[in-house]
């Protein structure tokens, strides 16, 4: 088990850039909500061009964020995480069975007048996480192993159970409760493209990485000079991605304070009631402080891109339902970050995995 002494070290090696991560991404919410409000038809050029129903810059970013954490994968790893049944199996109850009950649950009790940004709440609720997650899990110490591996399941699974429980959630369970029904027009391709853009792209370049330049320079070469030049590009791509995400909605946000609030106070529940409940059953189970942070993060976090492109193509760009949507990563941003930070105090708590050499 680590002490504070170890605690502090790793503090200690964090860059700049890591160690101020809360103040970056603060001037960077700053930023994109003074340029959304500021510059006008800002907005409309960055969302001409999209990949997917995503607007192109942030597709960019997105892409940018994830492929230095996936070229620090050790894929010649991964099978000590498939062997591990009852974490892919918490990992699946978390995400698949909880997560999208919960946000139900949560927008039906808060926001029981507003059935637009209800309707967009449970849509997030069902976009489980395959992007974000890897930078929060990366900053806090995590499994890159298993995050690897738990965000490819969560991929499979969202591509096969996305419309259906959208059906589920939307439909049939409020039926049967005597609630108000929606409906909700997605096809099993449009989530496989959204998985193969924002993972399957990424993942590739990650996995090429490490295959050649273990080849050509070897193991301990490649992760001791290759892997630190392309490391901080991680954060640059997020601080990017969000200036972009802000000023996109920036006049949104800032002209609607009150709904911005309603929206936001499910997800604040949400987040914490999720990662929480990750971390308690990590250490139910015993794991190491590495697989418990990756399972508690992996549970948390929602596919923001899939979520509002799903909400837009069905009730359209001005719609509640999209503002939900939108609200979704603002509130999970700050959220998550403070949570990486509380998860790195929590480290002592844990057994940790054993070293490995390269």
């Amino acid at each position: 088990m680590t002490t504070t002494a170890d605690t502090h070290d790793v503090a200690a090696r964090l860059s700049t850039l890591d160690r101020f991560l809360p103040v970056w991404i603060g001037l960077a919410m700053a930023a994109g909500l003074l340029l959304g409000r500021l510059v006008p038809g800002l907005g409309d050029a960055l969302a001409a061009v999209e990949i997917d129903g995503v607007s192109l810059p942030i597709a960019i970013g997105l892409l940018v964020m994830m492929y230095p954490v996936l070229a620090k994968v050790r894929y010649d790893r991964l099978d000590t995480v498939t062997s591990d049944r009852p974490m892919m199996v918490a990992s699946l109850v978390l995400n698949w069975l909880v997560g999208p009950a919960l946000m139900f649950a949560l927008a039906w009790l808060m926001l029981p007048d507003l059935p637009e940004y209800r309707t967009g709440l449970i849509i997030v609720g069902l976009a489980r996480c395959i992007a974000m997650v890897i930078i929060w899990n990366d900053l806090a110490c995590g499994d890159r192993e298993a995050a690897a591996v738990l965000v490819a399941l969560n991929s499979v699974f969202q591509v096969v159970a996305f419309a259906g429980l959208g059906w589920f959630y939307l439909s049939v369970l409020p039926g049967w409760l005597g609630l108000d029904q929606s409906g909700l027009d997605v096809s099993t391709w449009q989530v496989a493209k959204s998985v193969l853009v924002f993972l399957g792209v990424p993942l590739l370049l990650g996995w090429l990485s490490r295959r050649v330049g273990e080849r050509r320079w070897g193991r301990e070469a490649y992760e001791s000079s290759f892997l630190p030049r392309v490391g901080p590009w991680a954060l640059y791509g997020l601080l990017f991605t969000i200036v972009v995400l802000f000023a996109l909605q920036g006049e949104q946000v800032t002209s609607r304070p009150v709904d911005v609030a309603r929206i936001a106070l499910p997800l604040l529940a949400y987040f914490a009631l999720m990662w929480g409940g990750g971390y308690l059953l990590g250490k139910a189970m015993r794991m190491t402080y590495e697989r418990t942070a990756t399972l508690a993060f992996t549970a948390a976090g929602n596919n923001f891109e899939l979520a509002i492109a799903v909400a837009i193509a069905t009730f359209g760009v001005t719609s509640g339902q999209a503002l939900a949507g939108v609200v979704g990563p603002l509130i999970e941003v700050p959220v998550l970050v403070g949570l990486v930070y509380v998860s790195l105090a929590l480290r002592d708590r844990y057994p940790h995995a054993p070293e490995v050499t390269p």
